[in-house]
């Protein structure tokens, strides 16, 4: 059969895939047609001409498997019904066997159904019947390889960052990030008892699921618990569970996290928030294994590993009193510290780069990268908030910024605002203290996205000292 391509790519469409974020890449779009029909083939050819680079017909499925596997093909359109044994669907089936990402729009003269959802359940892209609409079909044409661009790109950001080094989403290159992958390889295999330790938005918890997902429990449940933000009255019923009646409003008997847990992993995130008899409650399970639901006589056994995390002091707390030395010690049997991201700085570059690729494809927005000067002011601020606000900053730049740069205007104030790292001015104590407390509201107020009462936690102080600061400051 006849190859058609188009004679003069400078004929062609700009197309906007041809400029990948940062650099300049040669990206081809193949697509293969197959229809019995020469005038359909032909027809469509044409139409795609602009928009595609190459264009290769076949006229059965034997001649579309042959061409489809010597070749590149981002798309193939199939029609349904072709002459031999096998139809469109069939080529579909073995299409998507062979090269999932391969996208396949189906058409047909016959349209039903049946056969549409047939098609969608193979893992067609789209199903289009007969007459073909060419505006329609260039239109689910440009989708479809819009598609394949991003899949694309998916693959290729996963790529960089299993060869940085990153284990179960955990992303960093720099000296103490790798200690922490070897920490974290080195006890995931066992059923010891870790204490993560780490200021908030570090990424403690995917440590913790780094530990569950290397371990032999991993087929198992991952029970993530957040301590500080149970009440006193409800935590024992959390953890343990509770009989149906055993409590105004316990309306049925419900399993605790213990339970849940059973085989796999506990993970006690702001372990240092629990209170004190709750504390003696935990010991009681980590010494002895054995556990009742709330208001229950019968004794349960305990199968979890325990993870737990903190981003205070628990060692100064237990010489103050106010955690459990002897909790503290069942608790430290193996301590992991995750750095501060101002620990890390090298690393701000990759994080940044993940995010943006990360949320321009959730939030279906164009590449986007940032300038030097962006990523050099990045790098010089001290982010209280850790990888947390790194994150959230640059999810407000995919979904505010329309141009395919990040520049340092775009960035917010405080950012700005940043004093190089080496420049160095000298202030008074007043005005050293004033800048460190707005640096941290600010700071505070953009990681828990302006909820005061978490941020007023989050920063050790009350609500109402919050407001008072907030509005000394002018901080509104």
């Amino acid at each position: 059969m006849n190859s058609l391509s188009p004679t003069n790519h400078n004929d062609r469409k700009p197309n906007r895939n041809d400029q990948k974020q940062g650099e300049v890449v040669e990206r081809r779009f193949q697509v293969l047609v197959v229809d019995d029909e020469p005038n359909i083939r032909s027809g469509l050819a044409k139409g795609l001409v602009k928009i595609v680079d190459k264009i290769e017909t076949a006229s059965d499925v034997n001649e579309a498997l042959d061409k489809f596997e010597s070749g590149d093909f981002q798309l193939v359109i199939a029609d349904v019904r072709l002459p031999g044994d096998r139809d469109g669907l069939d080529l579909l089936t073995l299409i998507r066997q062979h090269k999932p990402d391969t996208s396949v729009i189906v058409i047909t003269a016959h349209g039903t159904v049946e056969t549409a959802v047939d098609a969608m359940r193979r893992g067609a892209f789209d199903f289009i019947t007969k007459p073909v609409d060419l505006d329609l079909i260039r239109e689910q044409v440009t989708k479809a390889l819009e598609h394949y661009r991003l899949q694309s790109e998916n693959r290729e950001l996963k790529g960089r960052l299993a060869n940085a080094g990153a284990i179960s989403g955990i992303i960093g290159n720099c000296s103490a990030m790798r200690d922490v992958y070897q920490q974290v390889r080195q006890v995931a295999t066992t059923d010891a008892t870790v204490l993560i330790q780490g200021e908030s938005g570090t990424g403690k918890e995917l440590i913790a699921r780094a530990l569950h997902d290397l371990s032999t429990r991993s087929a198992n449940p991952f029970i993530a618990v957040n301590l500080g933000a149970l009440p006193e009255t409800l935590l024992e019923s959390e953890l343990f569970g509770h009989e149906k009646g055993s409590f105004t409003g316990a309306a049925r008997q419900k399993p605790g996290c213990f339970e849940q847990a059973f085989g796999g992993t506990l993970f006690l995130d702001e372990i240092t928030e629990i209170p004190p008899k709750s504390q003696i409650d935990l010991l009681r399970v980590l010494e002895t294994g054995e556990f009742s639901r709330v208001g229950g006589e019968e004794t349960m056994q305990s199968d979890a590993r325990i993870i737990s995390a903190t981003n205070k002091d628990i060692g100064e707390m237990t010489q103050d009193g106010s955690f459990r030395d002897d909790l503290y010690y069942r608790l430290n049997i193996v301590p992991i510290r995750v750095p501060s991201l101002r620990e890390r700085r090298e690393d701000i570059p990759l994080l940044a780069d993940h995010f943006l690729t990360y949320f321009c494809l959730r939030h279906q927005r164009p590449p986007k990268q940032l300038s030097d000067d962006t990523m050099q002011m990045l790098a010089s601020v001290n982010w209280p908030g850790n990888v947390r606000q790194l994150r959230n900053l640059m999810e407000r730049l995919v979904v505010t910024i329309s141009g395919s740069t990040i520049e340092v205007n775009h960035l917010p104030k405080e950012i700005q605002q940043v004093t190089p790292a080496g420049n160095v001015q000298v202030k008074s104590l007043v005005e050293a203290t004033e800048k460190a407390e707005i640096d941290a509201i600010t700071a505070a107020l953009g990681v828990c996205d302006y909820h005061r009462e978490r941020a007023a936690k989050m920063l050790g102080v009350s609500v109402r000292t919050l407001h008072y600061k907030m509005s000394r400051h002018g901080l509104h």
